[in-house]
């Protein structure tokens, strides 16, 4: 293990995140938050010299390629630190007195989890409401993704950095350069979110709101300066250009990549995002004609309502437009089925994915066929392609430790005395990136309420399921530190 390989990336990557406080500044000097300012100001200085510092005696150092081994661990590594840094100014000024809070909430951010513990959002300054959905934004696509971009300039090597650190099972290279495909992946992900915010401007919001709910929407995280979420608006317009723009986000970034290109016929070939539309259309349905039988609302209300929820838990956004807990139970169980899968793989959406859901039940059907006719060969195909065999398996296994992080952190959460459906859909929910979930976490609810060392549990849960389970877990076996 060569530590000055990943400690010269890690300084960068703080120093870059240090240096992005300094949008929050200009908020804060705006709105004329002297307290926010200063905070902001002094971790900035503070977190940016000692890193240059740091770096200067390290410039001597060779540099070597980030191997397997050193891109886990900076990984893990920066995912941690930047969540400490970036936890300070609001603890430092007082936003939020206690640092577990201040971390959770930060953690929450950069892993596009969305659960909060503000009981009072629109209280806090504007500027630290702006940091706040600033780490959804920059936590979206990953911060590590973007230094893939910067890193060769530096003669470190980002192809293993960016498969361990991308979203999804793959990484599709749309470059033959790994710098390049980082820079136009994060070149789709500002276009999007710069299209959308001008569009909820002209629907009605400030252009504050509306950046704060673009960073949130396109990073499929749901952080809202509202504590109403984006029901606070009450705008049937507001709502559709969300859905339409978390439906965007819950998709690869590679098909975006495919229709600015001209190549928007090929992206129906993709057997994921046909099952992601009808898994969208199939659960609206449902929930939609529950809400009609029960005469919760008017036809175009309940097609409205039913869409948004059904997008936003399936993106593991965590927006929220009304209390789904008090829907009828067949509506209910439909959200909360939706919380077990995710959108497409190579998307900012957490839980497991679809793709590898798809997988698992190709999987079942052949083994049930092979109980038929054991002598036939069963071939797993998706997308015309054949899934081979150490895929398979390594999906197999990510679904099991998947489940084992889950059930660990929803023992552990009922251990401190929270009900079993709060402790299991809090476990669910911090690590498949969710947001909300049901008992008194619903989407008009929060987090403050649990101790502060389950905070912590959750924060670790949130870190390993940003980071799809692998790449936290591998750290802590043995075969990872023998040479």
């Amino acid at each position: 293990m060569n530590f000055s390989t990943i400690l010269k990336p890690l300084i960068i990557i703080l120093f870059f995140v240090a240096l992005c406080m300094f949008f929050p500044i200009l908020v804060a000097l705006y709105y004329d938050e002297p307290a926010a300012l200063k905070s902001f100001f002094s971790v900035m200085v503070s977190v940016a010299t000692v890193c240059a510092v740091i770096f200067y005696f390290l410039k001597n150092l060779p540099i070597y390629r980030i191997a397997v081994r050193e891109s886990f661990v900076l990984v893990a590594l920066c995912w941690v630190s930047i969540s400490f840094v970036s936890a300070l100014p609001f603890y430092i000024s007082g936003a939020i007195p206690s640092f577990s809070e201040a971390f959770f909430e930060t953690v929450s951010g950069f892993s596009t989890t969305g659960a909060t513990i503000l009981t009072n959002i629109e209280a806090l300054p504007k500027s630290m409401l702006f940091w706040r959905s600033l780490t959804h934004w920059l936590g979206g696509m990953g911060i590590i993704v973007l230094a893939v971009a910067v890193l060769p300039l530096l003669g470190v090597g980002g192809l293993q950095l960016l498969k361990a650190e991308a979203p999804g099972p793959t990484v599709d290279k749309i470059s033959p350069r790994i710098s390049e495909t980082a820079k136009t992946l994060w070149g789709i992900y500002i276009g999007l979110t710069v299209v959308e915010a001008m569009l909820l401007n002209f629907a009605g919001m400030s252009y504050f709101d509306a950046f704060n709910h673009a960073f949130a929407t396109i990073a499929t995280g749901g952080f809202s300066p509202k504590n109403a979420s984006v029901g606070a608006y009450n705008s049937p317009f507001i709502e559709w250009i969300v859905i339409v723009f978390m439906i965007l986000a819950g998709m690869s970034f590679t098909l975006h990549y495919k229709i600015i290109t001209g190549r928007a016929r090929q992206i129906f070939k993709s057997t994921e995002l046909r099952v992601y539309l009808a898994v969208i259309v199939t659960g609206t349905i449902i929930v939609a004609h529950s809400l009609l039988y029960h005469k919760l609302y008017s036809f175009h209300g309940a097609v409205r309502q039913a869409m948004f929820q059904v997008v936003s838990i399936l993106t593991t956004t965590g927006f929220a437009t009304a209390d789904y807990k008090q829907w009828p139970p067949f509506a209910q169980y439909i959200i909360f089925l939706l919380m077990f899968s995710g959108a497409c793989s190579g998307s900012t959406s957490g839980g497991v994915k679809l793709i590898r859901i798809i997988t698992l039940m190709k999987l079942a059907i052949n083994e049930l066929k092979y109980l038929v006719h054991p002598k036939a060969i069963m071939t797993i195909f998706i997308d015309g392609n054949v899934v081979k065999k150490d895929m398979i398996y390594s999906i197999s296994a990510f679904v099991f430790l998947y489940a084992v992080c889950v059930l660990t952190t929803a023992c552990l959460c009922a251990a401190s005395g929270v009900g079993i459906l709060t402790s299991f859909t809090a476990a669910l929910s911090t690590v498949g990136n969710i947001g909300p979930g049901f008992g008194r976490i619903g989407p008009v609810e929060n987090y403050h309420f649990f101790k502060d060392w389950v905070k912590w549990v959750f924060s670790v849960g949130m870190i390993i399921g940003r980071l799809e389970v692998f790449t936290v877990m591998v750290i802590f076996t043995r075969a990872f530190w023998k040479k």
